[in-house]
């Protein structure tokens, strides 16, 4: 029985939604039916019919559908998790309601979490002669707590195979340039047979694809077109039965095929012929309407192709190209190529440099641009304009170079080589070490004449010396004193004019000395005070034997003690 409100058992509602007893609160399956209705049943205690309608008008021996769209109503949690579920059974009689035609059932729909509309359908054949029928749905579950549905969408509808219409080349669709026309083809309609077991045709053809003429006396399953000029659509018709194959409301219409033709497109429109430097990236282009590309030769006809589907070319050379329309629907072709012109301007050539110059001095940068005779003017980034430039400071220089046409920038990193410092000087035994700040390709002098890589000059006479460093590629060199002096281990005072004397050479050059020579009993053996002191081994005239003696040297406060060997 209806009811305006929330439907207790045995009751329907027809409402746009179920918020109601803690069913899923849904709305219609109708896409798009704004505040659309459906058909909410709380089941009865008894199991029964719930819906019927006669239809009349139908056609003998046709397949057709019965269908609806469900959903159980009571979430899977409700009445405990133990709801009854839903079970729908579709009945078809006959137009006396005495003679059951067909019928079938859903079985158990389950509550669900979220709701899940679900479509359930009954295929059954009209019988000859047949014209109308009566649809039942009954409600196979009980009362109780569950058993609760919403239907929307039942339809009753007409169903036939799915029929698939294709040429000798197996597709659907062929586009055809206007340049090859007229055009025939052979169609063949292929059904799938999930419904039918007979097939009937009729052929039919359209201009728009929407408004179907039957072409006369094709009624088989191939069909040769006649030659076309103009974009046409095909379709066939299929029946079960012979009888049906022109009622529309009986037969089944195939998938739709198309003979496409494509107009030939225009030439490419230029965008400008280019005359640009030869460093310019700058391609040819041009402009073709929407659904065409364009191919680029290097001939006006035929010729080689040098890059598909772009509306942009970037030559390698100078020259004339030629860009091609081509429509993507057909490959269909321009009548002629639009001819395309590209002139590239030489640039004057130039290196980049890296270059090196010595503290205090300057060095020249040129151009150097390998035509100079075709150079207009230079412009360099300290505002000179001429072929080179002078500088004194480190640094990052450019200079512009331009001809008539093309200009090109070169770039210059100079660095400067700097003049060396020196750390240290120290004199270790006979060998004089220069330590110079920081380390560099530096040469080293103690007479400025001859110069060597080695910072260390060995086996050294005592005594001042200048010391001369330069940095190997430049002239400026730096000089500094330095004393050298040692005091020898040991002598051999035999006669043979080497190593005779214990000579301290160089400490003439300190402000103050004093040294003092003792045996190994204490007694002063030779003493001198600012002077170059040399002692020969002898004691009044005498030779002193073989052995150590001891010295107590003071040089500008600093004081020095040890022994030397005398050898005979």
């Amino acid at each position: 029985m209806y009811s305006s409100n929330a439907p207790n058992d045995g009751f329907y509602n027809v409402s746009s939604n179920t918020n109601w007893f803690g069913w899923h609160d849904i709305v219609d399956h109708t896409t798009g039916d704004t505040d659309g209705r459906m058909l909410v049943l709380n089941a009865d205690f008894t199991s029964g019919e719930f819906y019927r309608t006669a239809i009349s008008g139908l056609c003998e021996n046709t397949t057709y559908e019965f269908s609806s769209w469900m959903v159980n109503l009571l979430p899977s949690s409700g009445c405990g998790g133990v709801g009854i579920p839903i079970n729908v059974k579709f009945e078809i009689w006959d137009s006396t309601d005495t003679n059951l035609l067909a019928s079938g059932d859903t079985g158990n729909i389950n509550g669900t979490s979220s709701p899940n509309w679900q479509q359930y359908a009954l295929v059954f054949q009209t019988l000859p002669g047949q014209s109308s029928v009566i649809l039942k749905m009954l409600n196979n579950g009980v009362g109780g707590c569950g058993n609760d549905l919403a239907l929307d969408d039942i339809v009753f509808k007409s169903c036939g195979d799915s029929i698939v219409i294709e040429d000798n080349l197996n597709t659907d669709l062929i586009s055809i340039c206007e340049d090859e026309l007229p055009y025939s083809t052979t169609l063949t309609a292929t059904p799938d047979f999930t419904i039918f077991s007979s097939h009937f045709y009729q052929w039919q053809e359209s201009t728009d694809g929407i408004n179907w003429v039957d072409i006369v006396g094709e009624t088989n399953n191939s069909y040769v077109t006649l030659p076309t000029n103009n974009t046409t659509f095909y379709r066939v018709k299929v029946a079960e039965d012979v009888i049906n194959v022109n009622n529309d409301s009986c037969n089944s219409s195939s998938e739709t095929y198309e003979i496409r033709v494509v107009p030939n497109p225009i030439s490419p429109i230029s965008n400008g012929y280019l005359m640009i430097c030869e460093d310019d990236s700058t391609p040819l282009t041009v402009t073709v309407p929407a659904g065409v590309m364009v191919n680029w030769y290097d001939a006006n006809v035929g010729g080689n192709l040098l890059i598909a589907n772009s509306t942009s070319y970037n030559p390698s050379a100078s020259g004339i190209y030629y860009a091609e329309a081509q429509t993507i629907d057909g490959e269909c072709v321009s009548a002629s190529r639009t001819a395309m012109q590209i002139d590239y301007f030489e640039i004057p050539e130039v290196t980049d440099e890296t270059l090196e110059f010595c503290e205090n001095t300057s060095i020249t940068l040129h151009a150097n641009a390998t035509d100079p005779g075709a150079v207009t003017s230079y412009l360099w980034n300290n505002g000179s304009v001429s072929e080179q430039i002078d500088i004194s400071n480190p640094g990052t220089y450019s200079v512009v170079v331009s001809n008539n046409t093309c200009s090109i920038t070169k770039t210059i990193i100079v660095s400067q080589i700097d003049n060396p410092i020196l750390e240290g000087i120290t004199s270790k035994g006979t060998n004089i070490i220069i330590t110079p700040l920081p380390v560099g390709d530096f040469l080293y002098s103690i007479d400025g004449t001859t110069f060597q890589t080695n910072p260390v000059f060995l086996n050294i006479e005592g005594g001042q010396y200048t010391i001369y460093v330069k940095h190997q590629d430049c002239n400026q060199v730096f000089t500094t004193q330095h004393i050298h002096f040692y005091i020898p281990e040991f002598f051999t005072p035999n006669g043979d004019t080497i190593n005779d004397t214990f000579n301290l050479k160089g400490i003439e050059f300190f402000s103050f000395s004093q040294v003092s020579i003792f045996d190994r009993y204490g007694k002063l053996i030779k003493n001198g005070v600012n002077t170059n002191l040399s002692w020969d081994g002898t004691l009044n005239g005498e030779l002193l034997p073989t052995g150590d003696y001891w010295y107590i040297i003071t040089i500008e406060g600093q004081k020095f003690t040890g022994h030397v060997t005398l050898k005979r």
